[in-house]
């Protein structure tokens, strides 16, 4: 057992490590920091099998990805969605559908599924359900470094994106609820969904005026954050146990019921100390080290770049189509398709999830971190060319 335990002391030490110079690299190159701990992973387990993903490295890879929901829901920002109202709520609507749809037909035709319910059909959804993704951190830092995140656009960019990532989180509690359960109807799982989110609501708003009262006795207090951690690992439980929905969104719509108290921002910092510093480069790296590289054949790489294309192609052509619906210009819904593209680290979460399941092998974390590393690096590019010549045609007229 004291062998065992150094063992895994090893492979922590060596996989905190790595993730923390890989991420230092990827900043240096403009790339999320998730991508170099990603790679980190993938370097110090399949190639050169330093580190192992074993089940305690596992345990803490699952703190992490709850704390990483939790810390997403902590900075939503409620006021901006109000804001921009149905339009953000119709594009992200979009933006879901149309990539659920392209990546079940990819899915569909690569699987060779014969019939609806198989266990390939619904492995197939799962193709379209890891696409619905978007990632609302790199769309913010992106439009930041332009500085249109204060624009029109940019509001209802941004907007999409977080409700993007509640409705795909309902679409992965389904589509698992489904697949897993074999002795429970669909309609069920649906039932069982919108229950949970009705009761999130209900109780969420007692909670919400109880931490409020709390926050306003003991400000800026540790019991504060203690609490609040509580909070979300309780309905995170809840979630998975009572309504059978994925405990990343418990933890999920915990941040999103406290995001708007005065020490919102205080939770959330102290939190991503613990997030930040080991339970999510641990997360993020064990992606990597899950991920199989000796089944990457010719084929699976023919996959990979249906994937990307029908990944991009998907938010581009509903967002954008969503855009335009509402009155925006061409260019306006280009770019906001473009800006809806990026994915990251709730593609992997969704993944992630897709592997305890059973409906996602291992060798299919490397077109989704493909997928990441190119979203992430054109995007940023593709906006900058776009709001420049959009500002050009201005300043001409």
């Amino acid at each position: 057992m004291v062998i065992v335990m150094y063992e895994n002391l090893k492979d922590l030490a060596i996989i905190l490590a790595a993730a923390e110079i890989f991420g230092l690299v990827a900043r240096k190159l403009k790339l999320p920091q998730v991508v170099g701990q990603i790679l980190a992973g993938l370097l110090v387990g399949p190639i050169l099998g330093w580190a192992s993903n074993t089940s305690y490295i596992q345990i803490f890879a699952e703190v992490g990805v709850v704390l990483l929901m939790f810390s997403a829901g902590l900075e939503t920002n409620l006021k901006t969605l109000v804001k921009t109202g149905p339009v953000a709520v119709f594009m992200a609507f979009m933006g879901v559908i149309v990539p659920l749809i392209f990546g079940t037909i990819i899915g569909y035709f690569w699987y060779g599924v014969e019939s609806i319910g198989t266990a390939k059909f619904f492995q197939a959804v799962f193709i379209g359900v890891i696409m619905t993704a978007t990632s609302v951190s790199i769309t913010v830092q992106t439009l930041k470094e332009l500085g249109k995140v204060d624009t029109e656009l940019g509001t209802t960019i941004v907007s999409a994106a977080i409700v993007d990532d509640v409705i795909g989180i309902m679409v992965l509690s389904i589509v698992l609820g489904a697949a897993g359960g074999s002795d429970e109807p669909i309609g069920m799982v649906i039932l069982k969904t919108v229950l949970f989110f009705v009761a999130s609501g209900c109780f969420g708003f007692l909670l919400y005026k109880l931490f409020l009262w709390i926050d306003k006795r003991w400000p800026h207090r540790r019991r504060i954050v203690i609490l609040s951690i509580v909070f979300c690992f309780a309905l995170s439980y809840v979630a998975e146990k009572v309504f059978g929905v994925a405990e990343i969104t418990g933890a999920f719509i915990a941040g999103v019921i406290l995001c708007n108290i005065e020490d919102s921002q205080y939770v959330d910092r102290r939190v991503n100390i613990g997030s930040y510093m080991f339970f999510g480069p641990l997360f993020f790296a064990s992606i990597g080290l899950k991920t199989d590289l000796s089944s990457m054949t010719l084929g699976l790489l023919a996959f990979s770049g249906l994937f990307i294309v029908g990944a991009i192609a998907g938010k581009i052509v509903g967002c954008g189509f969503a855009a335009k619906v509402t009155k925006h210009t061409w260019k306006e819904s280009l770019i906001a398709g473009v800006g809806m593209m990026t994915r990251g680290e709730v593609a992997l979460v969704v993944t992630q999830k897709g592997l305890d399941s059973g409906l996602v092998k291992p060798e299919y974390f490397a077109p989704v971190i493909l997928l990441i590393i190119v979203s992430s690096v054109i995007t940023p590019i593709l906006l900058k060319l776009l709001f420049s010549d959009k500002k050009q045609k201005e300043e001409v007229a």
